[in-house]
């Protein structure tokens, strides 16, 4: 398969169609939330909710014009390198989406772990609410990076478009899975992400931080020792909340923070280690 091939498959593949009926699905859900909510006086964030709308149609919006053709145009390089190349039909459909959820989860997990990456996932987890908006609440320019994550995919034989989409179908799965409104699931609990699952992972309770990266599966956190399963109430939000409201806010302040911290650091090697290192990590002369 050529360049020329994958790109126009962005633009004719019949796969498209069935990701677009999946993103209707998901905003009649969130719509019909939000009325739900409305009509029966259930407490909600109305402002949280509105910034979440907000942000959702900004990321659209630059996704669609600059960054959505960025994660193409760098991963086509190294699918000229891969000396595989596996074809497209059923079965390896269903074996790139496993493969995407697997990348899903570490993708996820090294999110949570480095700064500059969690300033970017930070804005989803940044509301004290948990609604199916919150779902909309990602950072308008976390995809212009996450295609690096792809590159192992694309290396072992699936072409840009197969990874992308698969990707993407995961990203759209997890839209139902944030709400209060299901209860836990029973079996259903040990397999998937769920509701319940979640929400644990949007927790900023200490037994619930870092929990429940999984995507479509959480068997990934039970191979690697990251599932809790949903014992105590769940706080939302994090441990140390922002208190704004502001699209903008909400997007760039811990890149904020981090520059504040780069500026009070005395070398080099903790100005690195500020921004790439782990969240918690500071010198010790900052105390």
């Amino acid at each position: 398969m050529n360049i020329e091939e994958i790109i126009s498959l962005f633009e004719t593949s019949q796969i498209l169609t069935y990701i677009g009926y999946f993103f209707i699905f998901n905003i009649t859900l969130i719509i019909l939330e939000i009325f739900f909510d409305f009509f029966t006086s259930k407490e909600r964030r109305w402002k949280d909710t509105g910034a979440n709308i907000i942000i959702f149609f900004l990321g659209q919006l630059l996704e669609k014009t600059i960054f959505g053709s960025i994660g193409i145009i760098c991963l086509l390089p190294f699918y000229n390198l891969s000396p595989f190349e596996i074809p497209m039909n059923w079965w390896t459909w269903a074996l790139s989406l496993l493969a995407a959820d697997f990348t899903y989860y570490w993708m996820h997990r090294i999110e949570h772990e480095h700064r500059i990456l969690w300033a970017n996932h930070s804005v989803h987890h940044s509301s004290e609410d948990y609604n199916l908006t919150v779902s909309m609440r990602l950072s308008i320019i976390e995809s212009a990076i996450e295609w690096i994550f792809l590159i192992p995919i694309i290396l072992i034989g699936f072409n840009p478009f197969q990874a992308i989409i698969s990707l993407i179908f995961v990203a759209q799965y997890q839209t139902w899975i944030h709400t209060e409104r299901i209860v836990k699931l029973g079996w259903l609990d040990e397999v998937f992400n769920t509701p319940s699952v979640h929400r644990v992972h949007h927790g900023s309770n200490h037994k619930y931080l870092d929990k429940n990266y999984g995507g479509i599966l959480i068997l990934w956190d039970k191979l690697f020792g990251t599932f809790q399963r949903e014992e105590e109430k769940v706080v939302y939000g994090l441990t140390k909340n922002i208190n704004s409201n502001n699209p903008i806010t909400i997007n760039f302040i811990e890149y904020k923070n981090i520059w504040k911290d780069v500026k009070r650091c005395k070398s080099w090697r903790d100005r690195f280690k500020i921004v790439f290192g782990d969240l918690v990590w500071r010198p010790s002369y900052f105390e």
